[in-house]
């Protein structure tokens, strides 16, 4: 099958969770034989803001890292759907693309009965710029594919497509597995960014002060870190790495012994169920995992046996001083993670219900 994919990017991670999935997707359905093309805008925010740091050497490694991987890129302004489009079966258009070209492949789409259509939403907009999300024309669409039961039901609601599906995202556990390593760097690591003040308070209670108040030897990766930011882990005696490939991450999960998954508030007051992928990607590398509260509202996990739940800073700092002392629960609590993520959270998984969906709009 010929699919053709429209993302923000590709190529970068830059402060992009999405294209840690869209890698994992697409890798999947090319190992299966399927044509695909992705389609990215030449000058998108992550690209530019990477480059601006790194320079063309990111774009090298993840060439590297993804040699059957490669994206298109456009000009918005004098991107031509018709050769992109002339042969496609699928094409899934992502949230983050601009209004412009969401209609315009709508418009293609009601005119060419060829292929089937598909908007995917990975992102909490509906519920917190709803003016932006409510100017995308979906009326030509087959069918919304969203990352959680809550975001489903909003466009099921609201009558928003013709066809919802929840689409959770997912591990690529070709590049996200246990990793051995000779030596250990330090006691924890944290890998995210900081972002738009959605969880400085958070971060603060979760992270930051339980690594003072234990002295622990601690890490964190991330971009968008402000100089308060950057102060406040300095003061509790954090190392501050700055911007990792997301490739990387398994290699630097092998050298620490413990990480936390803080997210962000508006997936915790108004999105519940939605873990976003770092917490799959973590239990895929088999390092023991702490969360700060969210609700698993979908059972995607077991809370307790996958990873510890905990309410405050106070628990925190008490599950990160007992995971530290006990090997064995560590281990214990990280191959459940592993076994859970293997079983059922991986790009396999969803590259499967993909099929079937696509099956269900062709039948």
């Amino acid at each position: 099958m010929r699919i053709a994919m429209f993302y923000h990017s590709l190529v970068s991670d830059w402060n992009h969770g999405n294209a840690h999935f869209l890698r994992g997707i697409a890798t999947e359905l090319i190992l299966r034989g399927h044509v695909v093309q992705v389609f990215e805008p030449k000058d998108s925010w992550s690209r530019t803001n990477l480059v601006s740091e790194h320079g063309q050497k990111p774009i090298r490694m993840f060439r590297e890292a993804y040699p059957q991987l490669e994206s298109t890129p456009y000009d918005l302004a004098n991107f031509d759907l018709k050769e992109p489009l002339a042969d496609a079966e699928l094409v899934i258009v992502h949230e983050w693309n601009d209004h412009s070209l969401v209609s315009r492949i709508g418009e293609h789409r009601a005119r060419n009965g060829h292929y089937k259509l598909l908007f995917h939403d990975t992102h909490h907009r509906m519920v917190t710029d709803r003016k932006s999300m409510n100017s995308y024309d979906l009326s030509h669409y087959d069918g919304v594919l969203a990352y959680g039961d809550v975001l489903s039901a909003l466009y099921k609601s609201e009558q928003r497509a013709e066809r919802v599906w929840t689409w959770h995202e997912a591990a690529d556990t070709r590049v996200f597995k246990p990793v051995s390593s000779r030596e250990l760097e330090g006691d924890l690591v944290w890998i995210g960014n900081w972002g738009d003040d959605e969880r400085t308070k958070e971060l603060q209670e979760f992270l930051i002060d339980p690594v003072r108040e234990l002295g622990l030897k601690a890490r964190v990766y991330g971009v968008r870190y402000p100089a308060e930011a950057q102060n406040a882990l300095a003061n509790a005696g954090i190392e501050y790495a700055g911007w990792l490939p997301n490739f990387e991450v398994p290699n630097i999960f092998s050298k620490f012994k413990v990480t936390v998954h803080v997210p962000r508030r508006p997936y915790v007051e108004r999105l519940p169920g939605i873990p976003t992928i770092r917490p799959f990607e973590a239990l895929a590398c088999g390092i023991p995992l702490i969360c700060s509260p969210w609700n698993d509202s979908e059972n995607l996990f077991s809370p307790g046996k996958d990873y510890l739940l905990v309410n405050n800073g106070t628990e925190m700092k008490a599950a990160l001083k007992e995971l530290l002392s006990t090997p064995t629960l560590a281990g214990t609590l990280s191959q459940h993670g592993l076994r859970t993520v293997s079983k059922r959270h991986t790009c396999k998984h969803r590259v499967d219900q993909l099929m079937q969906i696509y099956s269900e709009l062709t039948s």
